[in-house]
């Protein structure tokens, strides 16, 4: 029993990593509602409510049934490793009505009352309309329970898919599936990557590969089974979150210097945004060369991470690096 990921031998040099500010919009909508996944979240929470509860989320929560199929057309994996929400959303606006239909009648089917609900009714009657209202409303939701905190959450992500790029070039896929989550397991022998569940399911990915996509807003839970059209993808928890919503300290600076020395220390607070070696010089006032020196320093020691934009390289602090400014461990929040 459970989700099962049938792979061929092409599938094991095809599978890869993507971000997804589409799916962590999807999944902070799906979070307001699920007490079970808002434990680590509760600061984000208490940040956001009054600006949601401007949101009438019902037609999206319609559509995520506690168990079962949600709506694939409003959550798609992406079409790139980094795309933005921009292009997620035009993805969103350009979904076939009558396909976006049948996927709002399979996912209205896992809640009782559902399919008859004046609202349920109204989504599946005027097809098109619904796909442009729910990507209006998905836009919305993006812009105020996730965009303003994306920096931190990409930092979050991209640190959890360098962590575990690391361990797929060290171990290869046994050792990539074993750390991912409780619920996964990979058999070598017949290529299958085992999501369990009550129910069966099997998704052969004939050459596509496997997609992974790390998700903040996901935990602690994992999902996978996107059908055709979709690329086959398993979206995890990202690690870290226990510091990803951390406030800042006022002492941490100071205590930073003692422990790293004020040039590093300096370099990392100064890292509230992605930022070149060449803005970071110079918003220090500091030679190129020494902040160079002290980047490399920082990401060899975990604290960073970085990644090309055009001809620059931008750097960015990890959850471990977020955890230290703040000077606030990184402890799990009791569930509600």
């Amino acid at each position: 029993m459970g989700l099962l990921h049938r792979f061929g031998h092409e599938d094991l040099l095809r599978c890869r990593f993507a971000l997804s500010p589409l799916w962590e919009t999807q999944q902070a909508v799906r979070t307001l509602k699920r007490p079970d996944r808002q434990g680590y979240h509760l600061p984000w929470l208490r940040g956001i409510r009054a600006a949601a509860a401007g949101l009438d989320l019902r037609p999206l929560w319609l559509l995520m049934p506690h168990r079962g199929h949600t709506a694939d057309f409003v959550g798609p994996p992406p079409s790139g490793p980094a795309v933005s929400f921009g292009e997620e959303l035009a993805q969103v606006r350009a979904a076939d009505p009558a396909a976006a239909r049948e996927d709002m009648l399979k996912a209205l089917a896992c809640t009782p009352g559902a399919p008859d609900s004046e609202l349920g009714r109204s989504l599946v009657a005027d097809p098109a309309r619904s796909v442009q209202e729910l990507a209006d409303l998905l836009e919305r939701a993006w812009s105020v329970l996730v965009e303003p905190h994306w920096p931190r959450l990409r930092a979050l992500l991209e640190a959890d898919v360098l962590f575990h790029s690391r361990r797929l070039a060290a171990g290869g896929l046994e050792a990539l599936f074993d750390g991912l989550h409780p619920d996964l397991s990979w058999d070598s022998a017949s290529l299958t990557l085992t999501i369990e569940r009550p129910a069966h399911h099997e998704r052969v990915l004939g050459g596509q590969g496997l997609l992974l996509m790390p998700s903040a807003f996901i935990w602690p839970h994992i999902a996978g089974g996107f059908d055709p059209p979709w690329q086959p993808t398993v979206v995890y928890p990202a690690r870290g979150i226990g510091a990803l919503w951390t406030p800042v300290r006022e002492d941490a600076p100071a205590a930073l210097a003692r422990l790293l020395g004020r040039g590093r220390a300096d370099v990392l607070c100064a890292l509230e945004e992605p930022a070149s070696t060449t803005a970071l010089a110079h918003r220090l006032g500091t030679a190129p060369s020494t902040v160079s020196a002290h980047l490399k320093v920082l990401q060899e020691a975990g604290l960073l991470i970085s990644a090309r934009h055009g001809h620059q390289v931008r750097y960015e602090r990890t959850p471990l690096a977020i955890a230290l400014v703040s000077g606030t461990a990184a402890t799990p929040i009791a569930q509600p």
